[in-house]
């Protein structure tokens, strides 16, 4: 096969239209640019980053941390600790019979130092102050940090906090090359980012990768740093770094089905991770606000039936009695949009914007309820211990009344006895006796109050059949209901 170039040559015709047509374009160029959409310019990939100038700032404030416990001379071998926290942190099963070795005085013997694990963490001043993770110290009876100059040292526990996982320890030294802390604001998802640390007590582990997300959530206080860089058992409390040698971060978790590296790790963000040591440093523990409230997620289908729109805000399902949400008004079927001006766009983010404000201030809740806004004001709490669940009394045996409505949407109804009502701390309100069919299908069930019905309170069952008899019988039909202490919504589908 012969290979043909074809070349344009262009008449003396098509030299004038060429003319003509430059001239005409000259003469309106601010129409011409009017037309044109700008482009935005990406800048060019110039080749992979290069990680040995960052290795040389950052390496020297990288520490190993061994955790020791003092366990009896006479106890039998037990499994090498380090082994079972890769088991807890990593989310595998600890194989039946397999437990941690811990003392027994009983038995006699001398009390004999064992290693118990291996974490990481870096140095945050000079005079000797080193943040980690709260898993990595957590039980431990010595702790010895490892410079990278091979120095060793004990250490004592500062402080640590378990919902953000965070704790500060102290070595005494001087002279310690301290970390850059970096803007977390100033991350962007897809930038190059390091980690150092000690995988599986390799000390001085460099790995590379990039942000993947940021305030990723995992159920847990904090939402965190996502990056694909290669976190292992040990890794645990050493620095996420970015380009510019700053610490970012402090790596926690993986995302695992076996245990190993899969590529999903995730850091909590050290803007946060500095708010937390700042107050370890200050008084030993952190100080959190409450209002006490038990909030659930807002569904798409609840958002639209109630004329909320686009799914956002914290779904009120409980008030603590006496709490300060109690005491400002709010009650459970509230939906908290905002506090102190800031949007709540998923749950999470309510405890999270609580929790960082000082207890005795004052802050303002915008809520939604019953398809209408308001705002109130509450006195923020200080966060106690976790409280056990107050169990619901029993419910007391009603009879249904007749309601031709209610029996259409698969519900048997009664009204509330007053001994319930005050239960409940409810002025009114029905009680489900039976759900079936469309009611049974959204969840409701025997035992369930119900307060209000498309946005409109109910104080009994005439009041639910009147409320219910005005609404299009095609449309889903949104109510609010409590479960035991709980409040939720339910959305009924007739006919389905």
């Amino acid at each position: 096969m012969t290979l043909r170039l074809w070349t344009v040559r262009p008449t003396v015709a098509m030299l004038n239209a060429a003319v003509l047509t430059a001239a005409s374009l000259l003469a309106q160029p601010l129409a011409f640019a009017q037309t044109v959409p700008t482009v935005p310019t990406v800048p060019s990939v110039r080749g992979l980053p290069d990680f040995t100038d960052l290795v040389d700032l950052v390496g020297p404030s990288v520490v190993n941390i061994r955790t020791l416990e003092k366990v009896s001379s006479t106890d039998a071998a037990g499994p090498d600790e380090q082994m079972l926290e890769f088991f807890r942190r990593f989310g595998i099963p600890i194989p039946p019979g397999v437990t941690p070795r811990t003392p027994r005085p009983d038995r006699g013997g001398s009390e004999e130092a064992q290693p118990r694990g291996v974490g990481s963490g870096f140095i945050l001043s000079a005079d000797g102050l080193i943040m980690t993770n709260a898993h990595v110290v957590e039980g431990a009876d010595e702790l010895i940090v490892t410079l990278p100059d091979k120095r060793e040292f004990k250490a004592r526990v500062v402080g640590t906090d378990k919902r953000t996982d965070v704790a500060v320890v102290k070595i005494e030294a001087s002279g310690l090359p301290a970390v850059r802390i970096g803007d977390i604001n100033r991350l962007r998802v897809g930038e190059w980012v390091m980690a150092i640390g000690s995988p599986f007590g390799l000390e001085n582990t460099v790995t590379a990768g990039i942000v993947s997300a940021k305030k990723r959530d995992t159920g847990d206080f904090l939402p965190f740093i996502q990056t694909d860089v290669a976190i292992n058992p040990g890794n645990s409390g050493g620095p996420l770094i970015n380009m510019r040698g700053e610490v970012v971060g402090i790596n926690s978790q993986i995302y695992s089905r076996s245990g190993g590296f899969q590529g999903i790790s995730f850091a909590i963000p050290i803007d946060e991770a500095v708010r937390v040591s700042d107050q370890l440093r200050a008084s030993g523990r952190v100080t959190r606000g409450r209002i006490g409230v038990q909030i659930d997620q807002v569904s798409k289908e609840v958002a639209e039936s109630i004329g909320l729109g686009l799914p956002r805000g914290a779904l009120v399902r409980g008030v603590e009695p006496n709490s300060p949400a109690a005491k400002a008004g709010v009650e459970p079927g509230d939906i908290i949009l905002k506090f102190d001006g800031k949007e709540i766009d998923k749950s999470v983010d309510l405890p999270r914007l609580v929790g960082n404000t000082k207890p005795g201030s004052k802050s303002t809740l915008s809520v939604f309820r019953r398809g209408s806004l308001r705002d109130l004001t509450v006195t923020v709490a200080e966060l106690e211990a976790d409280r056990p669940e107050r169990k619901a009394a029993a419910p007391e045996s009603a009879k249904p009344l007749p309601s031709a409505v209610a029996q259409s949407l698969g519900l048997a109804l009664a009204d509330l006895s007053a001994a319930q009502k005050k239960e409940l701390a409810l002025k009114g309100g029905v009680r489900v006796v039976s759900a079936e069919g469309p009611a049974a299908r959204a969840g409701l069930r025997e035992g369930d109050v119900i307060v209000a019905v498309s946005n409109t309170e109910v104080l009994g069952v005439k009041d639910f059949e009147a409320t219910v008899a005005k609404l299009d019988k095609a449309r889903p039909v949104n109510v609010l209901f409590r479960r035991g202490e709980w409040a939720q919504y339910a959305v009924i589908r007739p006919g389905r």
